[in-house]
């Protein structure tokens, strides 16, 4: 586990660790790559291919988007699997998946005072407040974005004919990232996503522990649209994972693709069908489940986070529900679980021990996930002494610590063949210190550390 106290023994750590910037600008990592090329002729195809992998697939999930015809998945060997009533991707479906009530979820557990009464005051000052003053800054836009009638609506008495569902996916796609989204797919919406209550809106009720105005979740919509925006590598890179800098860092994603999807529900409105966002300041799904719906990550070790094959854990979404006739992609196995068994990464570094090391699975509401602890974690990140929030398992998990090159994208493509190449993969990412490094030269924002703590009651 890595905390502010450990830093002071880090340069003694750093001695032993490879710099990799020297290894790979003085042209000698001819060493390694020996051994690398050794290990990949064990395994299914050549070495050659991974080595000359530029990220990008050649396969088409869905519809192809004109301005992004290749998905990039960051090296990693991606196949295409199913959604159905035994499998969300490679989540399995062991029983009855409830829907959950959004109070349910971690900051509103903190806000009702169903973690400790510390987490209750962070949690007030986290949305009133604010420990970070660039986070009041980023804070002030989601009201604009939250209203019912800007999520969804009632669509145009006009619907236009949709002949070509394939089309109009690649259209929705071009949309998506022509509003600059990072990624975007199509999935079928697994009803189980949708909360069964939306949390009241009033804090003051939900302070009192008052939940008796929750709104029911009614929508039962075909399609779901996912967007998705990085959190930005270079900022993750001069950051620890839990400094002023982390909570920001969610925030301007959560905004970006709240916008995105708000534009995207709106525009299908005006082509007369049915569409509802789905964002940080007005959810009514969960995102995991959509997410992988989406073909755009698998379940992580983390519990109910999802990582991309290029991105990792370094990513924010939004959605928007939908009856317009789309070309669902299909969810994606890179590999992940077998990964996730072996690495550990995130819960050796977790600050709250939040992130269990168990080796194998367990049931969960009806599906196998691994039995992590989310109350920790929203305690942590609310309670956070050295920081604002927390995003530490961002920062060492091996899909999402790298500069794009050829032997991070080589690296990715062994971490995504089973256990044996995890293995190696995960040796090569601690040799050359991936997660505990902080490059300075990339740190841009200032630090408030007299905001960090705060005061004792509401």
């Amino acid at each position: 586990m890595f905390r502010s106290s450990d830093r002071q023994n880090k340069p003694q750590e750093q001695k032993f660790q490879m710099n990799r910037r020297k290894f790979l600008k003085a042209g000698v990592a001819s060493a390694l790559t020996a051994g690398m090329v050794g290990a990949m002729r064990t395994l299914p195809v050549s070495a050659a291919e991974a080595v000359a992998s530029t990220g990008s697939s050649g396969s088409v999930n869905g519809a192809r988007s004109k301005l992004h015809p290749k998905v990039d998945y960051g090296g990693a060997s991606v196949r295409f699997v199913e959604n159905n009533d035994q499998w969300l991707g490679t989540s399995q479906i062991v029983g009855t998946v409830n829907r959950t009530h959004e109070a349910e979820q971690g900051f509103n557990l903190a806000l009702r005072g169903k973690l400790s009464s510390e987490a209750q005051v962070a949690m007030y000052h986290y949305n009133f407040v604010m420990k970070h003053p660039f986070d009041g800054a980023l804070g002030i836009f989601s009201n604009y974005v939250s209203a019912e009638n800007i999520v969804g609506g009632t669509p145009n008495q006009e619907k236009l004919p949709i002949p070509d569902p394939e089309q109009m996916s690649q259209n929705i796609k071009d949309t998506a990232y022509f509003l600059r989204a990072d990624e975007v797919g199509i999935g079928k919406m697994p009803e189980y996503a949708y909360y069964s209550h939306k949390a009241p809106f009033s804090h003051e009720e939900l302070i009192r522990d008052d939940i008796s105005h929750s709104t029911p979740v009614t929508e039962k919509l075909p399609y779901v649209i996912v967007v998705m925006v990085d959190q930005h590598l270079e900022t993750m890179l001069a950051s620890t994972g839990y400094d002023g800098i982390s909570s920001a860092q969610s925030m301007r994603g959560y905004h970006a693709t709240a916008v995105i999807s708000v534009i995207l529900a709106q525009y299908i409105r005006n082509l007369g069908y049915n569409a509802r966002a789905h964002h940080f300041a007005n959810y009514a799904a969960a995102m995991p489940p959509v997410t992988i719906a989406a073909g755009l990550g698998e379940l992580s070790r983390t519990g109910d986070c999802t990582v991309h094959p290029r991105l990792g854990y370094r990513h924010k979404v939004a959605a928007v529900t939908t009856d317009l006739p789309l070309l669902p992609d299909k969810p994606i196995d890179f590999g992940l679980q077998d990964f996730c068994r072996v690495c550990k990464k995130c819960a050796d570094n977790c600050p709250s021990e939040a992130i269990t090391h168990d080796t194998d699975m367990v049931e969960y509401n009806g599906y196998l996930r691994w039995n992590s602890d989310m109350k920790k974690c929203a305690e942590f990140r609310l309670t956070n002494s050295e920081g604002s929030s927390c995003g530490r398992c961002m920062k060492v998990c091996p899909w999402n610590s790298k500069e794009e090159s050829w032997f991070h994208s080589a690296g990715i493509w062994i971490g995504s063949k089973g256990e044996t190449s995890s293995r190696l993969l995960k040796q090569i990412d601690d040799m050359f210190g991936y997660g505990d490094e902080i490059i300075e030269k990339y740190k841009w924002w200032l630090e408030w550390p007299e905001r960090y703590t705060l005061p004792k009651h509401l």
